[in-house]
């Protein structure tokens, strides 16, 4: 048998090599591509927890040593030296960029930002409280509508134009939607401000007045994205990749990873964060809730500890905690009594044995939602937030995959536990 090949013996007796291919770093893959063909079976998986959907260069995650790499980069390097708009770049084109490109890349996504005027009219047929995860998926699936003349996806400037409109556009979208909820006009963007701060602009700008913009708010944001701009073969990564799979605009891949990411298992955990915090009142309540996170017969969870990837801790959350600080000292004293129960129920995770042992640390969903309270953005965004982040490796992982020569359209096999073969009975017979 080759060293680079796992043998497989079916119950018959009957043997198959497959194919073992490494990486350049983590765990090898078998490759079951023959298994069905040679031996009349499928691999079963469910929530795909061991299994390889794709090849990529972009991303790389160590849950057990808590690694998370951009192309090479520890995030933790990345966080303190750069921003949200060169990791954007690094991401979507494989490597950081010189100080020209970076320029030229920053004033693409700067002159991008604006909306043409028929989208920003679907805001009127919303209801007052649509959620805003609902506003930001519906808008960026009908960019196919506007965009229409540069959506082939077999055209590599088309497939450039499409992944700097998404980066440059979705904060435009996403404040839109905010002030559709609280009745405002919109704000248009404003080319003199950064990624960040033209953000908080749109969001909280009003005509009537003017807005100074809080560097610590701003700086809070870029880190923030930096942290959510990619995540491997997440949920919402993984449903951009298969709706792409079939050729579909990307505008529509991108509105389905929308519609993924609102799910709270996975971009809704850091308001699940918040509600937990509500839920629970004052720190007075935190060893009654502490025993019920312990106790198995009750349904009560912890939310914001733990994660289903890092094992040890998640690298984003050793960073962001000190962020979360620095924005409580400076913004934070409005909401005194949440925030200072948000730390006190850190402290206790952290010393306390049963989350020790069980590897239940603080999470960036506990940071960032708590980030994004004291900055003022309503629980209803938290998600919108998110995606703000996450659009970057969205867009790089469906270039990846539709630039793939070798790329096939995604078509997951089951295990089949209906009926067998019935034959039709009438109804008068039933």
């Amino acid at each position: 048998m080759s060293q680079d090949a796992y043998r497989l013996i079916s119950p018959s007796g009957n043997e198959i090599e497959l194919p073992l291919h490494e990486g350049t770093t983590g765990p090898g893959v078998i490759d079951i591509g023959k298994l069905y063909r040679e031996q009349g079976v499928f691999t079963y998986d469910p929530g795909f927890v061991a299994t390889g959907s794709c090849s990529s260069d972009i991303t790389f995650i160590d849950g057990e040593k808590g690694v998370l790499m951009y192309r090479g980069y520890p995030v933790e390097q990345l966080a303190e030296h750069s921003n949200f708009l060169e990791v954007a770049y690094l991401l979507q084109h494989g490597d950081l960029p010189t100080a020209d490109e970076l320029a030229d890349y920053e004033n693409t996504i700067r002159y991008h930002t604006m909306l043409n005027e028929g989208m920003l009219s679907f805001f009127k047929g919303f209801r007052y409280d649509a959620h805003p995860m609902a506003m930001l998926s519906a808008v960026v699936g009908s960019m196919s509508a506007y965009y229409h003349d540069s959506t082939n996806v077999h055209d590599p400037e088309h497939r450039d134009i499409f992944a700097h409109r998404i980066v440059a556009k979705l904060p435009t979208v996403a404040a839109a939607a905010y002030k559709k909820n609280i009745g405002q006009p919109f704000m248009y963007p404003q080319n003199h401000l950064n990624y960040s701060e033209n953000l908080l602009h749109m969001l909280f700008a009003v005509p009537a007045e003017d807005y100074e913009i809080d560097p610590i708010a701003a700086e809070a944001l870029d880190l923030l994205f930096i942290l959510h701009a990619d995540h491997e073969q997440n949920c919402s990564t993984s449903v951009v990749r298969m709706a792409g799979s079939s050729a579909a605009n990307p505008y529509s891949a991108i509105a389905a990873g929308i519609s993924a990411l609102w799910g709270p298992a996975h971009g809704g955990a850091n308001e699940a964060v918040l509600q937990m915090l509500e839920e629970i009142g004052d720190a007075s309540q935190i060893p009654k809730y502490v025993a019920k996170a312990k106790d198995r017969d009750d349904p009560f969870r912890l939310m914001g500890f733990g994660h289903r990837v890092y094992k040890n801790f998640d690298p984003r959350a050793t960073i962001i905690r000190e962020m979360c600080h620095k924005v409580l000292a400076r913004l934070g004293r409005q909401d005194t009594p949440l925030f200072d129960l948000a730390l006190e129920l850190e402290q206790v995770a952290l010393k306390d044995e049963f989350f020790i042992e069980k590897n239940l640390y603080p999470n960036v969903d506990f940071y960032s939602g708590i980030i994004y309270r004291a900055l003022g953005i309503p629980t209803s965004m938290f998600t919108v937030m998110f995606a703000l982040g996450r659009s970057v490796g969205w867009t790089a992982h469906w270039r990846e995959m539709i630039a793939d020569p070798k790329g096939k359209i995604s078509r997951p096999r089951q295990l089949y536990t209906g009926p067998a073969q019935r034959d039709y009975v009438q109804v008068d017979a039933r």
